[in-house]
């Protein structure tokens, strides 16, 4: 670690609503860093639990914003943001927690012009339990470097999830405050944003745990057409910030950046099987999402042809085969600890063909 590196002030900025029960573990994790050069930002957006009782038996250790009405992810960060003073901040949902080197080692990968550094983060239960898997998966590299460039051709990249990001402080003062319309998905706002300002460095070890409870907005603890919903939703969204932004940028935003990525159309495809009297997107059939999907993986994917052929024979059963044999497919998908341990071998035994990277959406799965 240089000199002018360990100078850097690192601010770990808590969001909590109603987390009560896993905030303890959250503000001890960011408070036990080895790297000491660390505020503790914690806010609370108006909880009615007992949240702010344990902030207050933290005292001065840690900084407390406390809203007056619930605004929603979207006004945390932008109160934990105005709040802070350091170099680099790391948002970091209440029920996650980091390791106790994850800032030591943040620092350690930082340089100058860096937007961000991301890093994996294991999954674990409602209780800290292992669930077995990373997001992202093993199998996914972290996108590094000019992650713009991956963005302008795809619309996404493999990334982690809000916790396992630390940003710079320059490239964020650039895309806030976040406006009131990403309240609710000003992670994704952040992730898409984020790296039109600067390179990206990875960390591909895991510096902390990402918890799946039946609270989270976007885990995969159970499957159901709501989710997928949101999903569509979110990425309709995300793909409109990408041609506003991009654009004003100067960058050059494909007109078909939607359905160039794979992971989006098969979230399309699998909420119309679920639920077609309760699909966003009424134009959808399900021949049409076949083929988009198939054309995404072959033209814009960078998989090996083995791995390319297995998601296609994927979208062909889901698009083609009755509801009831269907849905299984689409379970197994997206919620790996579901799959029975038949499929589980099945897939070990064809992982060696399938070894080859690429892009995906945030929400999707992989074999793991």
């Amino acid at each position: 670690m240089t000199s002018t590196q360990a100078q850097l002030l690192i601010s770990i900025i808590i969001n909590n609503y109603n987390y009560d029960r896993f905030l303890p573990q959250a503000i001890d994790s960011a408070l036990g860093q080895t790297y000491s050069v660390v505020e503790v930002i914690v806010v609370d957006d108006c909880s009615t639990d007992g949240s702010r009782q344990i902030m207050a038996s933290y005292g001065d250790r840690i900084i407390p914003v406390l809203h007056a009405v619930n605004g929603k992810q979207g006004a945390a960060f932008n109160s934990g943001f105005a709040k802070s003073r350091g170099d680099i901040i790391i948002f970091l949902d209440a029920d996650d927690y980091l390791y106790p080197q994850a800032v030591e080692r943040i620092v350690a990968a930082w340089r100058p012009g860096l937007a961000k550094v991301h890093y994996r983060l294991n999954v674990v239960d409602s209780a800290g339990a292992p669930r077995g898997y990373t997001l992202p998966p093993t199998s996914l590299p972290l996108a590094g470097g000019e992650v713009w460039r991956t963005l302008m051709k795809m619309g996404t990249y493999n990334g982690a999830p809000t916790s396992g990001n630390a940003l710079s402080r320059e490239a964020l003062a650039q895309v806030t405050p976040i406006a009131a319309e990403y309240a609710t998905t000003c992670d994704d706002y952040l992730s898409v944003l984020i790296p039109l300002y600067g390179e990206v460095a990875t960390v591909e070890d895991p510096l902390g745990a990402y918890r799946i409870h039946d609270s989270n907005q976007w885990a995969m603890a159970t499957i159901d057409s709501s989710r997928f919903h949101r999903f569509i939703r979110h990425d309709i969204q995300r793909c409109e910030l990408l041609q506003s932004w991009g654009s004003q940028l100067g960058y050059e935003v494909p007109d078909d950046l939607y359905m160039r990525s794979f992971g989006r159309v098969w979230s399309r495809l699998s909420s119309l099987r679920f639920d077609s009297t309760q699909h966003p997107v009424p134009s959808d059939s399900r021949l049409q999402l076949t083929y988009l999907g198939i054309r995404a993986l072959w033209r814009y994917s960078d998989y090996n042809a083995p791995k390319r052929a297995i998601f296609s024979l994927w979208f062909l059963w889901v698009g083609l085969m009755p509801r009831y044999l269907a849905k299984p497919a689409i379970i197994w998908l997206f919620a790996p600890h579901q799959r029975p341990q038949l499929i589980q071998r099945v897939l070990r035994g064809v992982r060696s063909l399938v070894s080859t990277p690429t892009s995906v959406s945030p929400v999707s799965s992989d074999i793991s």
